[in-house]
């Protein structure tokens, strides 16, 4: 950590931590945005399902390629001016997808698509090297605040787009309007995040190359490696119940569909929850038991969710489950930043393994289903998880006398 940072005053700290939250929380509306104005999109653009299916594949492409970029761009600009570039990629690309909407353009949307995705995974990464310094430099665990702050995001971003399909808002200007939203706040936010690139000392005569050198080998280090399985084993419990938890409630438990929704309603609450609060928690007992504590609960809350009888036991499971899966993000960012040199370095490798388990994990099950059912599936998400809490050791802090460390 640079000097500046180092010797940052509390009043500064504090604007840094509050830009990073709202950095955060943009991320969060942002990857909610289009999501309930898909049928809609799809209405204006004239396609079937399986191109809707291609476009999101778009934002996946994207995002892979701004994890792969997120260390050279921020190298070259600072974090000051990556975060806010990054935010600017975003609106931009949510302009030119109202516009490309109104325009009835597929092409242009998947350009449009292509580059929020982009947009998203540079700021991923940047935003959690961030908040990785700003918890450095508090001496406290804040990973899981910024990330429900996320989290928080994804639900306002989901009730924007609710609230203006049932107001008779077209996507077009919706996608506009916040694009103009992100702007202001991004502009705003930007005077408050310290310059520098985050890097630690024995870093600072490395050429760029050489560091990208070093993003390359990151894949090579055992230790992000096992971060990376943490990562993988709660990512894909996340994905898995976002994808497949309210059709399990549904077809295989017998409820309603607006009963089943609820649930999604209460997981999402329940991660969100934990995220608030984790982070006091976690520096009593430290990343490691952390870990080891939640990945436990959410294997109880799957295996509850899938022999459930009732509907009541089912919602205890769903909420453990959303415990589990809670605190593997964040804490695994946190640890990668620090487990090292060149922390965005070492972030993007284990963002893509959880970009890798978002993407993979959510198909894996279904293909499953097709054979042994959508609950008998899930034991695959069982079985990472299981994963993830014997490699939570991964996770301990490099110096063991910062707060928490254990």
């Amino acid at each position: 950590m640079s000097e500046a940072v180092a010797n940052i005053d509390k009043r500064s700290l504090a604007r840094w931590r509050n830009a990073i939250i709202v950095a955060f929380g943009l991320g969060g509306i942002t990857v909610a945005a289009w999501g309930p104005r898909l049928p809609a999109v799809k209405a204006e653009l004239g396609v079937d399902t399986a191109t809707i299916g291609l476009l999101l594949a778009c934002v996946t492409v994207g995002s892979i390629c701004g994890l792969v970029a997120s260390t050279p761009v921020l190298h070259w600009v600072g974090s000051r001016r990556a975060v806010t570039g990054a935010l600017l990629v975003v609106a931009v690309a949510m302009a030119m997808m109202g516009l490309s909407v109104m325009a009835a353009s597929v092409p242009l949307v998947t350009v449009a698509f292509v580059i929020v995705g982009f947009g998203i995974g540079l700021l991923d990464v940047l935003i959690n090297v961030e908040g990785s310094a700003v918890e450095r430099a508090a001496g406290r665990t804040l990973m899981p605040l910024l990330h429900a702050s996320w989290s928080v995001g994804a639900a306002v971003g989901a009730g924007i787009g609710a609230a203006c399909a049932a107001l008779g808002v077209t996507p077009s200007a919706q996608f506009i309007g916040e694009a103009a939203l992100i702007v202001v706040l991004a502009l705003v936010m930007a005077p408050s995040i310290l310059p520098g690139a985050r890097s630690e000392g024995e870093t600072s005569e490395q050429t760029r190359w050489q560091k990208v050198v070093q993003w390359a080998r990151g894949w090579l280090d055992w230790r992000l490696l096992l971060i990376g399985l943490v990562m993988l084993g709660v990512e894909l419990g996340e994905g898995s119940a976002n994808n497949w938890l309210t059709l399990a409630v549904h077809a295989d438990h017998g409820q309603t569909a607006a009963v089943a929704a609820l649930f999604l309603t209460a997981f999402a609450i329940g991660e969100a929850t934990a995220r608030i609060f984790g982070g006091p928690i976690v520096d009593r007992i430290g990343r490691v038991a952390a870990i080891r504590y939640t990945t436990a609960i959410g294997v109880v809350g799957v295996v509850l969710f899938i022999f459930g009888g009732n509907p009541w036991l089912i919602l205890v499971g769903t909420l453990l489950w959303a415990v589990g899966v809670s605190m593997g993000f964040p804490l695994g960012m946190s640890a990668a930043a620090e487990s090292g040199p060149n922390p965005a370095a070492r972030v993007s490798v284990v963002a893509s393994i959880g970009y890798f388990a978002n993407l993979a994990g959510p198909p894996a099950i279904g293909l499953l289903a097709e054979s042994a059912g959508l609950l008998n599936s899930l034991w695959l998400v069982v079985l990472l998880m299981v994963a993830a809490f014997a490699a939570a050791g991964a996770l301990r802090p490099r110096n063991s006398r910062r707060v928490g460390a254990k």
